[in-house]
């Protein structure tokens, strides 16, 4: 029987299996709204047989994108837009498909180039804007100088989350997702290599976790009891002086204390040039030490490598969970060929695609079930 096909509880949700997709900017977005593009994407995770689906970071303000054309969900409009594209989804994804949304605020890494037109420089003529952080510290050299944000802004982006948490609930996600990592701005108020400041925001360990835990308690008391509430959290900065796991085990017993259901366990991009792991799994130790210390239902991330290293990995018990990300864009009937691989009996197909004649299509086992 394959771990990896074995259906988890995510505090009020059940997932079918331990497959998600990670959330992926597609920047295809305008003006924060979803376009076509995310319908197809969206139906497509929906069809793939992946137990849990999340939408890409979602900037809860303008300012908090990373780009021009990165989803919002700060406006009726976008909120409109998205909810078009879930409703789509259920339509024609399998019946159990679970969809999330990340909820994002991107600080000082927001207005930036599109990532396929680096070479271009953004002006307040097409479209950059100021940025904002914890404290006045580029994210890299070359890079702009973020403003540093004060007590009322701070607590204006607290409610920011709070807001687009409820509208993703008006939207019928069944997940959301908290985004503290990947050097984002609940990240940058948590690591020291970014939170410089000397106030209530900033300073000790204690305090550089305020703006963190109060986000979380807010998008907590936003969102029904009936979604799952989790965050993507970072295990290590890679960085002397920066976060490591000790840290993340913290940070995950304080969001199970105010009612999460889970975390899923990254690293890095704090700083440019921070992220210098490679190889299979290279989250997996670090999540496991998460899971084991802080008691709370753990996914991770970062080169999965196929079916058998994602079976494994479950298997042993070390998370609850994997995602993948460029595997479904490469493939997105992945989890379906996984499922054949390792002897899984039923994979459950769209009906509009049960044409495939049993073993003429490698990810599809020979007894399946249409919904």
């Amino acid at each position: 029987m394959s771990a990896l096909f074995t259906p988890l509880k995510i505090g009020p949700v059940e997932v079918a299996n331990r497959v998600a997709i990670s959330p992926m900017c597609m920047y295809a977005a305008d003006e924060g709204s979803a376009s076509d593009f995310h319908i197809q994407h969206l139906m497509r995770f929906a069809m793939s047989g992946a137990g849990l689906a999340v939408m890409e970071a979602t900037g809860v303000l303008p300012e908090g994108r990373i780009s021009t054309n990165c989803l919002g969900l700060w406006s009726d409009a976008n909120e409109a837009a998205l909810a078009r594209a879930v409703a789509a989804a259920r339509r024609f994804g399998l019946p159990d498909a679970r969809l999330g949304v990340q909820l994002s605020h991107a600080g000082r890494k927001g207005s930036t180039p599109l990532p396929w037109d680096r070479s271009a420089v953004l002006s307040a003529q097409n479209g950059a804007w100021e940025t904002v952080a914890p404290s006045a510290i580029a994210f890299g050299e070359g890079q702009p100088t973020p403003r540093e944000l004060g007590e009322g802004e701070i607590l204006a982006i607290v409610e920011a989350f709070a807001q687009a948490a409820r509208r993703a609930a008006r939207i019928g996600f069944d997940v959301v997702e908290m985004h503290a990592a990947h050097g984002y701005l609940i990240h940058q108020f948590h690591s020291p290599l970014s939170n410089r400041r000397n106030d209530a925001w900033g300073g000790d360990a204690e305090r550089r976790l305020k703006f963190p835990l109060a986000v979380a308690q807010a998008v907590r008391a936003a969102t029904p009891a009936h979604v799952a509430l989790g965050a993507r959290i970072t295990s290590t900065d890679f960085v002397d002086g920066g976060l490591n796991v000790d840290d993340a085990v913290r940070l995950a017993r304080e969001l199970k204390a105010l009612g999460f259901d889970y975390v899923c366990v990254s690293s890095g991009n704090i700083v440019a040039g921070g992220r210098p792991a490679t190889g299979p799994g290279f989250n997996v130790e670090r999540a496991a030490q998460v899971k084991r210390e802080a008691g709370i239902v753990t996914r991770t991330v970062g080169y999965i490598d196929g079916p058998q290293h994602a079976e494994s990995v479950v298997a042993s018990g070390a998370v609850d969970q994997v995602a993948l990300a460029r595997a479904f864009l490469d493939d997105p009937n992945w989890a379906w060929r996984a499922a054949h691989r390792l002897g899984v009996a039923n994979v459950q197909v769209p009906r509009q695609l049960g044409r495939v004649a049993p073993g003429a299509w490698p990810g599809v086992a020979s007894s399946r079930s249409f919904a």
